[in-house]
């Protein structure tokens, strides 16, 4: 397999020497160009032709995001990881590129100490991220999987709840998704995206904006209501309880799960147990097996489980563990998920009315 070639866009000649260096000495990584203005690197695409553009967020004249929306418009599927500081401007403007198309992004190294803890810290936090990026996209020619993995007659019972889970390319998903859902949906909505603390405020800020249902970040004692959006907190796991006749969410820092604090087993599980069959899963687009285990819980409790295709995910990790494990009733592209669920919630819940009355 040739190697992955990368493109560096960074405005500090520090950074992009250090970049270079580190990705150089991986044998399965080539950087074909390091440039320090975003008008540079548009100009170095169709030159180049990398396979995978580092951006810097934060740059003078043209920022990250100015960018990655030109970016866009020469190659709406090159994989693009922003590479910035996890706090205050940075972590905003993160937030805003991942929801407008970039493809994931890295923690910029600041106040390691030396130079070798800033080499480590890009080896083993950008090096897996790059790899998987372009793997996906060199599988993405593969022929489309079928709609039905496993036909199953579940009986008619109501959905209550809708748990939907995501990690990387999941910020730019829930963005097409979420304003979708109407007011007036019928029941709540949990989401894990697997993101630090200071983003999953921030995307729930910019997605309740919108939409027309609430998003908010997830907080202990919520009793959940219908047409609300609960998003897991950075750094917490979020579980779903009832108490009474009412759901509540709880938050806590037990361990992380498949590396992951929110986890969207741990989420997936307390849903089974809370709502049993009347619970529709959601597994998007991301890297690893985060959200299998928990959907096997939900199957087993009588819930459905639907999941994005292979297609129009950045990475099929998370969607295609549940398919391999043959969980998933359904498989769609990203544009039918919600008519999916909006389908399903509507038709169980009317068949449920209907049988008791």
């Amino acid at each position: 397999m040739p190697p992955i070639r990368v493109l560096i866009v960074d405005d500090s000649a520090l950074i992009r020497r250090l970049l270079a260096e580190v990705l150089a000495a991986d044998g399965e990584i080539v950087v074909v160009g390091a440039v320090g203005t975003g008008h540079l690197a548009l100009a170095a695409i169709p030159q180049l032709k990398p396979d995978l553009i580092t951006l810097d967020v934060e740059m003078p004249v043209m920022d990250g995001i100015a960018t990655l929306v030109e970016i866009r418009k020469i190659d709406a599927r090159l994989p693009v990881i922003m590479f910035s500081t996890l706090t205050g401007p940075g972590a905003a403007a993160t937030v805003e590129a991942l929801a407008r198309g970039a493809s994931d992004y890295a923690t910029k190294p600041s106040n390691t100490g030396s130079q070798e803890k800033s080499r480590e810290q890009v080896r083993e936090e950008l090096i897996p991220k790059i790899k998987a990026l372009c793997g996906a996209r060199e599988k993405r020619v593969i022929a489309p999987a079928p709609a039905i993995v496993l036909p199953v007659q579940h009986p008619a019972t109501r959905i209550d709840l809708v748990a939907i889970a995501s990690s990387t390319g999941g910020p730019n998903a829930l963005g097409e998704l979420i304003p979708q859902f109407p007011k007036d949906f019928p029941v709540p909505i949990v989401i894990v995206q697997h993101m630090p603390a200071s983003f999953t405020k921030l995307l729930a800020a910019r997605l309740n904006g919108l939409s027309q249902v609430q998003v908010q970040e997830g907080q202990a004692g919520q009793v959940l209501e219908k047409g609300q959006v609960w998003i897991a907190p950075g750094g917490f796991h979020m579980t779903v309880s009832r108490q009474g006749l009412k759901s509540v969410l709880g938050v806590n820092q037990e361990p992380p799960e498949n590396s992951c604090r929110p986890a969207a087993d741990v989420l997936f599980r307390s849903v089974a147990n809370a709502f049993k069959e009347n619970v529709l899963a959601v597994v998007l687009t991301g890297m690893g097996s985060d959200g299998a285990l928990g959907s096997g819980a939900i199957r087993r409790a009588g819930g459905a489980v639907i999941v994005q295709d292979e297609a129009s995910s950045v990475v099929w990790g998370m969607p295609g563990s549940v398919v391999a494990a043959k969980l998933a009733d359904r498989i769609c592209p990203l544009h039918a998920v919600v008519p999916e669920i909006l389908r399903r919630v509507s038709f169980r819940r009317g068949m449920a009315d209907a049988a008791h009355s």
